[in-house]
């Protein structure tokens, strides 16, 4: 091995090697630098590009936002539009569209098999038939519908092709006509205009309902279907079904005739085996008679709530109570009808076991005498149909008829005589003891007494008949005080016409009334200051003389012919009536 060998070995390096390698370790050096120089360079304008396209994102981002905005109202905007359109194209359709016509529903047919030879399959399919202007048509069903669903009967609309396309709310309008008959089918016989009638079948509303005869229903005359029964109050003004809460404990003054009425009615409804047994029937009609204000009313009343609390097995009695006046109807025939339909109505609920009364208050204005000549003759047509009512074919067990009056000679005898109205009751006007018993039932205890007058009799009830003592004094009191006129007969007799001969149970009633309000005067002009409270003597003695003063005025209006008839006079014809000097305290 040389010697050089051995000095690069142990890194001894020439001169010349240091110099060329120190420069190139400077020129890599440099190249380094330059490199990194150029890297940095390329970072940076790396970071200038991202920050760049992070702008941009930032940018793009905001656009996006924008856009979705945008996106979003312009799909509310479609969706508006698109509604209005909807709505402007069926308002369009709606505009456009041909008009729906009503019609009645007759049947609802299925599909079938045709008759060979005498049917095609145009007939047979599943349609409905209708009544349209009067004229019957088979039409379709819409498939959109149930046909099973559809009630025969209703009002069904059609469309322009004439498809039934639904069903309307029931009409009931229509002609009114009168249930004659009800067959065993069902369809009605009813009875028009000049004595017309017609058969007809219910619309399911009536399916199944009692109709009577004279009820009245709507009819579709081009159907001829009865549509509706219509509640008329015509017949059921007249008509009272309920039973009066009057009884006979509430009658004061009428015991004979209570004990007649009773005998006449209640044993022959209540006990009709013993009438059996003894040959003997109960009477048809009472006719009750006599002046205006005695009870008669009361009385009939009081007659249909004895029979109802003492009917058999806790059963009910009617009364149906005719107001006559109500009852006349201009029309021909119609006073006669309506007639016929009480009648029935009284068999219809006497068929069921309840007793019936059936009351004609006033009875005058209805049964006139034929012939009279003091009408339009009305009675030579309504008297034949209730004597027809009452001795027709058809029997009126269990019900009587009652008929009250103040004008018995202006009633029909044929009305009168025996079978008919059998048993004939005067209620005439009360006596004093009559009027005690009267006024007791208005004066009762629960009326108050003034403390002066409890404290001079000594009790309450004491000075209760006290009072009534005295004013019952004050009405039967036969003097130049109570004397109203003179009365002359035809004979030339003459006699004195006293209040007393003018007191009735209505009278009786008044005065007490009269008296009750002056009390209530008193009091409220006392500050109701308490011992102002009470019925004092003085009040029912100015009462009676109130009804005196009432009395004389209205003598002094009345002709003594018409004063006779309904005031109950019963001596010969009247021929004056002069009224005395101070008559009820006048002048």
């Amino acid at each position: 091995m040389t010697e050089d060998d051995t000095q690069d070995r142990a890194g001894v390096l020439p001169a010349g090697d240091d110099a060329r390698r120190l420069a190139e370790a400077r020129e890599l050096l440099r190249q380094s630098q330059a490199e990194a120089e150029r890297l940095r360079h390329q970072l940076a304008s790396a970071q200038r590009h991202g920050a760049q396209l992070s702008e941009r994102r930032r940018a793009a981002q905001a656009q996006l936002d924008v856009a979705a905005r945008n996106n979003r109202r312009m799909v509310e905007l479609l969706e508006a539009t698109r509604t209005e359109m909807t709505s402007l194209k069926e308002a369009l359709d709606d505009t456009t569209k041909a008009p729906f016509t009503f019609a009645r529903l007759e049947a609802v047919h299925a599909a079938r098999a045709p008759r060979e030879g005498v049917e095609t399959g145009a007939v047979v399919r599943a349609g409905a038939d209708v009544v349209q202007n009067g004229r019957r048509l088979r039409v379709a069903v819409s498939p959109l519908l149930d046909a099973a669903a559809l009630t025969a009967g209703a009002e069904v609309l059609l469309d322009e092709s004439s498809t039934i396309v639904g069903e309307v709310e029931h009409s009931v309008s229509g002609q009114l006509l009168r249930v004659k008959e009800s067959l065993p089918d069902g369809s009605l016989v009813l009875a028009g205009a000049a004595d017309e009638e017609r058969v007809v079948r219910r619309a399911p509303a009536l399916a199944g309902e009692v109709l009577r005869h004279g009820d009245a229903v709507t009819v579709d005359p081009r159907l001829e279907w009865a549509l509706a029964r219509v509640e008329l109050s015509e017949v059921d003004d007249v008509l009272l079904e309920e039973v009066p809460d009057v009884t006979f404990d509430d009658i004061g003054g009428l015991g004979p005739q209570i004990e007649r009425i009773r005998e006449a009615v209640e044993v022959p409804f209540l006990h009709p085996d013993l009438y059996r047994e003894h040959g003997l029937r109960a009477p048809k009609g009472i006719m009750l008679y006599g002046p205006p204000g005695t009870g008669k009313t009361m009385l009939a009343k009081a007659v249909a709530n004895a029979l109802s609390a003492r009917s058999a097995e806790g059963g009910r009695s009617f009364f149906l109570n005719i107001k006559g006046p109500e009852l006349l109807n201009k029309y021909v025939g119609e006073t006669e009808r309506q007639i016929r339909i009480i009648f029935q109505r009284a068999r219809e609920h006497a068929a069921a076991g309840s007793p019936v009364v059936v009351f004609f208050d006033e009875m005058e204005s209805l049964f006139r005498t034929r012939g009279s000549g003091v009408s339009s003759d009305v009675e030579t047509t309504i008297v034949p149909q209730l004597l027809a009512e009452i001795d027709g074919v058809e029997s009126l067990d269990n019900v009587i008829v009652i008929g009250a009056s103040n004008r018995e000679d202006m009633i029909d005898p044929a009305v009168l005589r025996a079978g008919r109205l059998d048993v004939k009751i005067r209620v005439d006007r009360p006596d004093a003891r009559g009027a005690v018993d009267i006024m007791a039932r208005h004066l009762d205890e629960e009326v108050p007494l003034h403390v002066d007058e409890v404290r001079d009799a000594g009790s309450a009830e004491q000075a209760r008949e006290e009072l009534i003592g005295a004013a019952v004094t004050a009405l039967y009191e036969r003097s130049p005080r109570t004397a109203l006129a003179e009365l002359t007969d035809i004979t030339g007799a003459t006699s004195t016409l006293h209040l007393a001969d003018l007191v009735s149970g209505a009278v009786v009633a008044d005065v007490v009334d009269r008296a009750k309000r002056a009390a209530v005067r008193d009091l409220l002009a006392a500050d109701l200051d308490p011992a102002a409270r009470g019925l004092r003597t003085r009040h029912l003695l100015d009462a009676v003389d109130a009804v005196l003063a009432d009395q004389a005025d209205l003598l002094g209006t009345v002709a003594p012919g018409e004063w006779a008839r309904t005031s109950g006079w019963r001596g010969p014809r009247l021929a004056e009536l002069r009224m005395l000097p101070g008559a009820g305290g006048r002048p």
